[in-house]
């Protein structure tokens, strides 16, 4: 299921890089890649490579060489939205941010829950040859929060986690019963923190912005009392739950003190919620909308605060694309979402300049960390592994064009930011996917 390609015969060398696999190495070395595995990491290979004169020197001096990416909160809007995104077009934007494994969520029409969709959502994925593409499955059918989906079958059939994803189970009962049968597969249940009755409509963070704009706001509790509700069931049940795109103190707080007291959950960040404030919004600007929305600067500082010491364990995208058209929209009906794939790694490359994390501990929330989450075999470059690697310049500058991006949409609030890394290549089963040398 997990194979991107049946012609896996090529032997590969990636030389001269500095390669940065969380955990295992952190230096320069080469990386020699046969059938599509990981066969040795080190510096020098040249006695191994000159043994095949076949092989393939890709040289990556100067540059970054590191596990592929792996996202485990993305949108490919197939089946049914093909006009916002396909799997094809999104695997292809995912690899040119670097991403080899992208866990797509079920909020299609229909609706992920059964398994007639995981199987076209990973027969798509095969058929694009580019990134790995992992289905989570709707918690409940048609995701409407009431009746569990067949767990079971959409697990057999090939989903790594469930999640209804943007609707979140407001039925707390629902939800406890979601977890107790996650526990008997071994998966993740994944749940966006909103309480639908304390949004109300609003469409971007309740404050000081939303008030000047005359805006309907999102206050920080209707996330922070989902996040309590989902710690508590947590607690009851035993089951890990995962919480996705957290973006308020408080609930970077509360997850922080559920973890001290050795409860089993884990929690995500997006790039777009340690980058930018509300203040984005300025203007009615529609590609600043998300759910949940842009924050405060207290924030924002505290979601940092929550990735240096291990409270948030991953970085995910939540890449959400939408047609220009929709975008146009005015700002209260306009959709939420932004694509995220080609952007997220400088976003996270930042953390790294400004001294937040080292290196080595960012594309940990990137790689290692996420896979190790939701048990995929992938995020390593240990000998065996999948040879799903990308290669970036840390000191190349560019300016963000969304004209230019792989995705079908171009809806980004960062678009002419100026921005530092860059992938150069990505390769997933030692095929080169991606090359912009």
């Amino acid at each position: 299921m997990h194979e991107a390609s049946s012609n896996l015969t090529q032997t590969v060398c990636i030389q001269g890089g500095t390669v940065i696999d969380p955990g295992h190495v952190n230096g320069r070395a080469d990386v020699l890649i046969q059938n599509g595995k990981i066969v040795e990491v080190g510096f020098p290979l040249t006695h191994s490579v000159n043994q095949d004169a076949a092989v393939t020197i890709l040289d990556a001096t100067g540059w970054i060489v590191a596990p592929g990416l792996v996202d485990l909160h993305c949108h490919l809007r197939e089946p049914g939205f093909e006009y916002k995104e396909t799997i094809e077009t999104g695997s292809a934007s995912a690899v040119a941010g670097g991403f080899t494994s992208i866990c797509c969520m079920p909020n299609t029409q229909p609706v992920n829950d059964n398994a007639a969709i995981t199987q076209f959502m990973l027969t798509k994925g095969q058929q694009a040859r580019k990134a790995r593409v992992f289905p989570i499955g709707a918690i409940t059918k048609n995701s409407d929060g009431e009746e569990l989906a067949n767990i079971g079958e959409l697990v057999e059939a090939g989903c790594v986690a469930i999640s209804d994803d943007g609707r979140p189970v407001m039925n707390s009962l629902v939800m406890r019963r979601a977890l107790e049968y996650a526990k008997a597969f071994g998966i993740p249940v994944v749940d966006h923190c909103e309480d639908l009755h304390l949004t109300d409509g609003g469409c971007m963070n309740e404050g000081v912005v939303s008030t000047e704009l005359g805006m309907p706001g999102i206050p920080d509790a209707s996330e922070e009392v989902m996040v309590a509700r989902n710690l508590a069931l947590a607690e009851l049940t035993g089951v890990t739950v995962h919480l996705a795109h957290l973006s308020t103190a408080r609930s970077v707080e509360l997850v922080r003190h559920a973890k001290a007291q050795g409860l089993p959950v884990s929690a995500e960040v997006c790039p777009h919620h340690f980058s930018i404030t509300e203040e984005a919004v300025r203007g009615y600007k529609a590609n600043a909308k998300m759910n949940p929305p842009l924050r405060t600067n207290e924030d924002v500082q505290a979601l940092k605060q929550g990735l240096i010491d291990g409270t948030i364990d991953v970085i995910a995208t939540d890449h959400a694309p939408h047609a220009l058209q929709e975008k146009q929209l005015e700002f209260d009906t306009a959709p939420f979402g932004i694509v995220g794939f080609e952007t997220a790694l400088p976003l996270t490359l930042r953390l790294v300049q400004d001294g937040i994390l080292s290196l080595e501990q960012a594309l940990d929330k990137l790689t290692r960390a996420p896979a190790q989450l939701f048990h995929l075999p992938v995020g390593s470059l240990t000998p065996g592994s999948f040879a799903d690697l990308v290669v970036f310049d840390p000191e190349e500058e560019w300016v963000v064009d969304p004209e230019q991006f792989h995705s079908k949409s171009r809806n980004t609030p960062f678009g002419g930011m100026t921005v530092k890394g860059k992938v150069k290549m990505t390769l997933v089963d030692g095929r080169l996917v991606y090359d912009a040398r």
